[in-house]
């Protein structure tokens, strides 16, 4: 990786790359001596109220259910034609079910959606979902930066 160089992403930048949604992996903070529990998701995206929106699996009896409420980062990457690119975004989950009908919390997720990945033990139907929010406390962006010949 000698010789790698990036660039930070400009905001237009972020949400093109950004787009409706996709995939990424969503990291749950856990305490200063233990690494954070990280999960590959999808995600959907409203430029809109520059919000992600996450569909989450939450048996009963997990572990998630305690992780959701702690600080998060969420990275999403991709190798494009111009080279990676990828973005970060930090903050803290709210559950959509939790919001006002009216808020921008509830109206930003009628405007994204979510791709579905099958990776679980069981059928889809079978499984329990929950909706939540990531409105962010910051958002970067980085590209790879082209080489000059």
């Amino acid at each position: 990786m000698q010789g790698l160089r990036w660039l930070q992403m400009s905001e237009r930048e972020i949400h093109e790359f950004l787009g409706q949604g996709g995939t990424g992996v969503i990291s749950f903070a856990t305490g200063a001596d233990t690494p954070p529990v990280s999960i590959p998701v999808s995600y959907g995206y409203n430029e809109d109220v520059e919000a992600f929106y996450f569909r989450l699996s939450i048996p009963p009896d997990s572990r998630k259910e305690e992780l959701v409420e702690r600080k998060v980062s969420f990275v999403t990457y991709d190798e494009t034609d111009d080279g990676w690119q990828s973005v970060v975004a930090t903050g803290q989950l709210e559950e959509v079910r939790d919001a006002p009908y009216a808020s921008s919390t509830v109206q930003g997720m009628w405007g994204i959606d979510i791709p579905k990945v099958d990776i679980f033990e069981r059928p889809r139907e079978q499984m329990t979902f929950r909706d939540f929010q990531l409105a962010p406390e910051r958002v970067t962006g980085r590209k790879e930066a082209q080489s000059q010949s």
